[in-house]
């Protein structure tokens, strides 16, 4: 099985490549796993679609969720050619697969000036002294929708 994980991680890296190459966004690749086979690829597209989400890992998510008609990824894993920035590492938890693979770390990405570090560290800051400004407003309002939700019958938990 050993070969079968390094060979999903070279296919994460090829992607890496390939994408890059072909200008489409950055060097990152990932490829979604279930049962032993790849179910879905992803490369980041950042640039190229014009969508700061698009990244490698979450575009693999969006596919592999997609192939299989579901929003969660039990059973599967994710091959990525380099540790996941905050973004990707919360759509992975929301997508729950069962293991994650990574090849590159996130001080290598920084070392190429793809520092998410700085998020890490806004995570930890309370709101009111965030770089980006926020503002709660018409939280009795939006409360409303959530009572709903809460007694909906209907609803599918996730």
């Amino acid at each position: 099985m050993e070969n079968k994980k390094e060979e999903f991680m070279r296919e994460a890296i090829k992607l890496s490549f390939e994408r890059m190459r072909a200008g489409l966004g950055g060097p990152f690749g990932a490829v979604v796993v279930k049962d032993g086979e790849i179910i879905a690829r992803g490369n980041n597209r950042v640039t190229s679609s014009n969508d700061p989400t698009a990244h490698a890992e979450v575009v693999a998510i969006r596919e592999a969720c997609k192939a299989l008609g579901t929003f969660q990824l039990d059973d599967c894993e994710l091959y990525t050619s380099c540790e996941p920035c905050p973004m990707c590492l919360g759509a992975i938890y929301w997508a729950r697969p069962k293991k994650v693979y990574y090849a590159n770390t996130k001080k290598d990405a920084a070392e190429i000036n793809f520092d998410d570090d700085f998020i890490y560290k806004e995570l930890e800051v309370n709101i009111d002294k965030r770089k980006l400004p926020m503002e709660q407003m018409l939280r009795d309002e939006a409360l409303e929708a959530f009572k709903e939700w809460a007694s909906k019958e209907d609803k599918i938990e996730y």
